[in-house]
């Protein structure tokens, strides 16, 4: 593994799935995470979509277990805040050459989103060997993803969007897989009623998945 993913590719190796949050109230949010952490499900990716989102990486921060990291990274700014917040890992849709400056000027391990071979080329001649493959299920799915692996066999990926229970396995059969984003384990009516216990059981049959 490259060096610049090799603590990416530690965080990727925790669980099966990572939770994709998108946290609407940051009171929620370290029950939230407890709730995951508790299921098995420790690295927990926190969106940059809602005002809430950096108040709730604060408070997953200090969650004993949990890895924080920050989803939707855009801008150098976003790396910023996020790392100030106590983000532990970065994952963005794709990769611009200042969003990758700024993580590793901020040394924030970064999960950088590619679809297509040319672009997970890019990043790999960027030291980049653990990458988000983007969105997953437009992007051919995993019978993509398996096309990709074959001729570049040292990239490895966390397949995001569209990923579900259905075919999540799909995914996670591939040697090129090393786990992959998810939001099904947190879904919104669960989260604001507050069924943390509906979530820890999500988590835990999410984190039975197979690799």
């Amino acid at each position: 593994m490259t060096s610049k993913s090799a603590r990416a590719r530690d965080i990727c190796g925790l669980a099966p799935i990572v939770p994709v949050l998108v946290v609407e109230d940051a009171a929620q949010a370290r029950p939230l995470a407890e709730a995951l952490v508790a299921g098995g499900l420790p690295a927990l990716e926190v969106t940059l979509r809602t005002p809430a989102a950096l108040d709730a990486i604060r408070a997953m921060a200090a969650v004993p277990g949990g890895v924080v990291g920050a989803g939707t990274l855009v801008t150098p700014e976003d790396v910023r805040a996020a790392k100030e917040a106590g983000a532990q890992f970065g994952v963005s849709p794709g990769a611009t050459d200042a969003l990758i400056a700024a993580c590793e000027a901020d040394d924030l391990p970064l999960l950088p989103g590619a679809a297509t071979a040319s672009e997970a080329m890019q990043l790999l001649a960027r030291g980049y060997g653990m990458l988000k493959f983007f969105p997953a299920e437009a992007s051919g799915g995993a019978s993509a993803l398996k096309a990709i692996g074959a001729p570049l066999p040292q990239i490895s990926f966390c397949p995001t969007g569209g990923v579900s229970p259905a075919n999540a396995r799909d995914y996670l059969s591939l040697p090129n897989v090393v786990c992959a984003g998810g939001s099904w384990v947190a879904p919104k009516d669960k989260v604001q009623s507050g069924d943390w216990s509906g979530i820890e059981a999500l988590a835990r049959e999410a984190a039975t998945l197979a690799r």
